[in-house]
């Protein structure tokens, strides 16, 4: 913001007014602050805006986008250090404006300061075409469709040639030479293959962000990333992540209020600790936000394996006023007006689009095929293999502390049985859902079903026990003895009462009792090694940790057999679940086979 000078005081009024620059500076004052020369402040300007060619080529086809662009072809040599090319079939401009667009801060977008509250589209700052013109050999060829179209040349922000020349609708960008006038900026390039790394970045985002727009990017005249116009967002997912990523992810589609989340996110059962790509938009804006990252990692809780980093992409939509996107040089941050609003909301969608029937692991099926929605129950709309609805609490195998039935999704619909459910090696149940085979963990889903009802137990105050006749005494090794000092309390509210029994001895008086099959003195000894050892340790909330240990070591196991209501009992109660398609470690609760791919087996498709 610049100072203007005035004339002198105002004695009349009695207050001051703008004064004239020979008051504050008179002749004989040494001066050591100049004002920069245009060139100078515009390869200083250029150093914010275009770091490297990727910032170059990122900001060049931002602009076509904002010209209404369809389709956009890049091509780069050296990884942009030596040229850089971009042609669009946008909106173009005439001469004049072809002219104008390469000073500073000469924009269409906005008008007024006021325009940049709630300014959707992509550039409105007028800096980034003339910061390039100033730090390379720049010819911009543009047309409007109006008649014959207009070719500029500048070298180093200086323009050399104005004139006429044939072009259909559309303009071309060339860049030569990227910072040949400043070698200080050049010599910290990188590598070729790495520019040429950053600029496909930089365009995957683009093209991840607008999936209407078709997108060619060549590197020295190879085709490294071609993508059609008007593809939906899973197709062009599909092409820029490729086919392997793509299978392990899960549609999301959430609202509340004003704001809406899209995008997709990675079954935990295919997460890993590295590799992981996130990507994050608003408004169709990329942007960087690590506490929006946390927050979606936390919709994972309970879920995922601790140290596991899912790859995602989230859309937010919201309403333009309630961001703002002019809080930094690249446009690469966001500011949002009700900022926890945003993170919880991003961690409910992630919980929400965990807890569908597409969060479950398939088989030979990617996000392309896979449909959002659907239901957990057979073709008839009935349980499998009983009315699980109605089952009788007595004759359930995990009555105690077990979930209700829920009524909307994920739920599975009461009805007479007319899908069978097997069990396979005492282990697997299976049976036919509406796309295909439907293949659950008995002991993973079980998990489940525990880790969600103690964790409401421990909300509501703790677990019921049951009082032994006669207390169990158990040998200890020194870390197990921490660990039940340690967590004692949860110990309690679990429904373990433990006391010392002299030496390395704990008797146990009251022992909890989740299902008529569970082994208390194995249950404590395996949960409390697992807290001495820390399996658990990447869990965050202590209660947590503890209701997870908990849980697996209570489930019933793989290898016994369960008889046909108790399968049913299961299921209603896993289904009931906020996440039933995961266990408490990350795995898959839940396969689907679908019927799609059992017919490309046998060669039906």
């Amino acid at each position: 913001m610049g100072i203007r000078f005035g004339p002198g005081a105002d004695p009349a009024a009695g207050r001051a007014v703008a004064v004239s620059r020979a008051a504050i500076f008179p002749s004989t004052m040494p001066r050591r602050i100049q004002i920069l020369p245009d060139t100078v402040a515009d390869q200083i300007a250029a150093g914010e805006v275009v770091e490297r060619p990727a910032a170059a080529v990122k900001e060049l086809v931002e602009n076509a986008i904002d010209a209404g662009a369809t389709r956009i072809r890049i091509e780069l040599e050296q990884g942009g250090k030596t040229r850089i090319e971009v042609s669009d079939d946008g909106c173009g401009m005439g001469r004049e404006d072809a002219v104008l667009s390469l000073d500073r801060h000469a924009t269409s977008k906005i008008r007024a300061a006021t325009d940049l509250i709630g300014v959707r589209s992509f550039g409105f700052r007028g800096e980034a075409l003339p910061a390039i013109a100033s730090v390379s050999r720049l010819r911009l060829t543009t047309c409007d469709g109006e008649g014959i179209g207009t070719e500029v040349e500048i070298n180093g922000g200086r323009v050399e040639r104005v004139a006429d020349v044939a072009r259909q609708q559309g303009t071309t960008v060339a860049v030569q030479g990227l910072f040949f006038n400043t070698p200080a900026r050049r010599k910290f390039l990188r590598s070729a293959s790495s520019e040429s790394r950053a600029s496909w970045e930089a365009v995957a985002t683009i093209a991840l962000a607008h999936p209407e727009v078709g997108i060619e990017l060549y590197l020295d005249g190879r085709s490294r990333l071609v993508v059609p116009p008007g593809q939906s967002l899973d197709a062009r997912l599909e092409a820029v992540w490729g086919t392997s990523l793509a299978r392990g992810l899960v549609a999301v589609a959430y609202a509340a209020g004003a704001f809406e989340v899209g995008g997709f996110i990675q079954r935990p059962a295919d997460a890993q600790p590295t590799g992981r790509r996130t990507q994050l938009f608003i408004n169709g804006r990329p942007f960087r936000d690590n506490f929006l990252v946390r927050a979606a990692e936390a919709g994972y809780r309970s879920a995922i394996h601790p140290g596991d980093r899912p790859s995602l992409l989230l859309s937010i939509r919201a309403p333009a006023e309630d961001v703002d996107v002019n809080v930094h040089p690249a446009k690469l941050e966001v500011r949002f007006r009700d900022r926890i609003g945003v993170e919880r909301m991003v961690e409910e969608a992630v919980r929400d689009a965990l807890g569908k029937l597409e969060a479950a692991a398939r088989v030979g099926v990617s996000i392309v095929e896979a449909q959002v929605g659907g239901s957990w129950a057979s073709p008839t709309g009935a349980a499998p293999s009983g009315d699980m609805a109605t089952v009788d609490p007595g004759l359930m195998l995990f009555a105690p502390g077990a979930p209700e039935p829920a009524t909307t999704e994920p739920a599975i619909r009461s009805g007479a049985a007319d899908e069978p459910m097997l069990q396979l090696f005492n282990t697997y149940l299976v049976y036919e859902g509406p796309d295909g085979l439907v293949f659950v963990d008995q002991h993973s889903a079980h998990e489940r079903v525990i880790y969600e009802s103690v964790m409401r137990r421990f909300e509501a105050g703790g677990l019921p026990a049951q009082r032994l006749l006669l207390p169990v005494t158990l040998d200890l090794n020194d870390e197990e003895l921490d660990a039940v000092e340690a967590f004692a309390d949860s110990l309690d509210r679990i429904g373990f009462e433990v006391s010392s029994f002299g030496g390395r001895t704990v008797a146990l008086h009251a022992v909890p009792s989740p299902h008529p099959r569970f082994d208390a003195a194995r249950c404590f000894r395996e949960m409390i090694a697992d807290l001495a050892r820390g399996r658990f340790g990447g869990w965050a909330n202590r209660l947590e940790r503890f209701a997870a240990t908990y849980a697996c070591r209570a489930a019933v196991k793989g290898g016994e057999s369960l008889d046909e209501r108790e399968r049913a009992a299961l299921l209603a109660q896993l289904f009931a679940c906020s996440l039933p398609p995961h266990d408490v470690h990350g795995r898959a609760t839940i396969v689907q086979l679908p019927r799609e791919e059992l017919e490309r087996r046998f060669g039906r498709r």
